[in-house]
């Protein structure tokens, strides 16, 4: 193990995909065990996501979810990666972080976006339009300002208990997320491991315009992306085929379906564009055996100076997921990493 690796942070985010065979509540339930096998692996943190009216996505609800992890475990670090503020009120999610942080003090992690809903339909159901998006720096700040007390918006109104409490926010770096991080003095989470040159753009621009602030002294840098490790190539690239594809047929057709399993995928006939689609998705990312992962890590931290991998991996098969995160465990010499693996 390098001295880079072991230096650095690792981290877990489940978007609580759905698969053929199971539905949105175990979806649920399959996020918060996997808390709990990331949590004795010596994981960092568990982070979950926000997702509105998407098929094969259970995690609509991060601040809910995020509750029961944090309620089901007892040392990780629980979060949201992330809280999509232009869909909310920034007093809403002050409270709602500010209940979390009052339940399990020096946990909760709050991971902030610039998202809207990816639909005309979604973003009249939430109340929301596109343009909302802009707004981010403003309600960022505003959000900010209901924990310190600095908010001057609203006179007189409070967000109970979130003032006087300091709940660690992260930026996710889409649009202008990074820009908006360093001006406002943040950590920054940016993605994904596919995009090396924006990837690398996005953190340097990020560093070069830190301004420190009373939340962060320093830059702090969170690469996301997906990690499969297997004991063969073949076994980890089959980690990848269930997501490829979801995402694949998604850009074909519109919606977003539930993962299959990898021996389904491998026999269906895709359309040429399907196939493109595919086979592209399952490129760039750092997945094979440990000494090939660890190898891609440490280029990809000595790269880029992060101070943490936060790994996004989807996959249809969990026994196998599981497997992959003992084995990046042993990698990056956490706590509680296996000696060895068991042959899956």
């Amino acid at each position: 193990m390098s001295s880079a690796i072991a230096s650095t942070r690792f981290s877990f985010l489940d978007r609580s995909r759905t698969r053929e065979g199971y539905d949105g509540p175990q979806a649920l339930r399959d996020t918060v065990r996997l808390a709990g096998t990331a949590e004795a692996l010596g994981y960092y943190r568990f982070w979950v996501a926000e997702h509105h009216s998407v098929p094969g996505v259970a995690g609509s609800a991060p601040t809910v979810l995020a509750a029961a992890v944090a309620a089901a475990t007892s040392t990780i670090r629980v979060g949201t990666g992330g809280v999509m503020l232009p869909n909310h009120q920034p007093f809403v999610v002050a409270e709602q972080f500010g209940v979390l942080a009052s339940l399990f003090p020096g946990r909760i992690d709050m991971g902030l976006g610039r998202s809207v809903g990816f639909t005309d339909g979604i973003r009249r159901a939430l109340g929301r339009d596109k343009e909302d998006a802009d707004a981010f720096a403003g309600q960022l700040s505003e959000l900010l300002g209901w924990f310190d007390g600095t908010q001057r918006a609203h006179p007189q109104v409070h967000a109970r208990p979130a003032e006087g409490l300091r709940v660690p926010p992260y930026v996710l770096a889409t649009g202008e997320g990074a820009a908006i991080a360093a001006a406002a003095g943040l950590p920054l989470v940016v993605g994904d491991l596919r995009g090396r040159e924006k990837l690398m753009r996005a953190v340097e621009g990020y560093r070069s315009g830190f301004r420190p602030s009373a939340w962060a002294s320093e830059p702090y840098v969170v690469v996301a992306g997906t990690v499969a490790v297997a004991e063969t190539e073949e076994a980890a690239r089959r980690l990848l085929v269930p997501e490829a594809w979801s995402m694949a047929y998604a850009r074909s057709h519109g919606s977003f379906p539930p993962l299959a399993t990898a021996e389904r995928i491998e026999g269906l006939t895709m359309t040429p564009k399907e196939r493109e689609l595919y086979e592209s998705g399952l490129r760039g990312h750092l997945a094979g055996t440990e000494d090939a992962v660890a190898a891609g890590l440490e280029l990809v931290v000595g790269e880029t100076g992060a101070d943490e991998v936060l790994v996004t991996t989807s996959t249809y098969d969990r026994e196998a997921l599981v497997d992959s995160l003992e084995r990046l465990a042993r990698i990056a010499g956490l706590r509680g990493a296996p000696d060895t693996v068991a042959v899956t």
